[in-house]
């Protein structure tokens, strides 16, 4: 097998697998609160969005500290919210509900997996 075969081999593997979607819900927020997205990972961001407990979030597997939600879907469930209790977790969303997509980030203490 020659090295460009490998090569366009492993390009396509790391493309198919950034366009798969985790699916996480709200979780933990008190009654009658919500779960803010942010345009970045910080609570001075931009809020775009707000998610009422239940809400299943379109995830893009991406959290801060290098933790990537994909690798670590076999692990507890109990395990994996261990592992972005404390970190910001990116989303793809439709913050104007107007068919216009875009990233924005929640903060893993409140989703988990669904």
């Amino acid at each position: 097998m020659s090295v460009a075969v490998v090569a366009a081999g492993l390009a396509f593997s790391s493309q198919s697998h950034a366009t798969v979607f985790a699916a996480w819900q709200v979780a933990g927020v008190p009654f009658g609160d919500t779960l803010t997205a942010r345009k970045y990972p910080s609570n001075a961001s931009q809020k775009q969005a707000a998610y009422p407990k239940g809400t299943v979030l379109q995830m893009t597997g991406r959290c801060t500290g290098g933790v990537n939600l994909l690798d670590i879907a076999r692990q507890p469930q109990w395990k994996q919210r261990q592992a972005i209790r404390y970190r910001w977790c990116e989303i793809w969303h439709d913050p104007a509900q107007n068919g216009h997509f875009a990233t924005g980030w929640v903060y893993g203490k409140y989703i988990a997996p669904y």
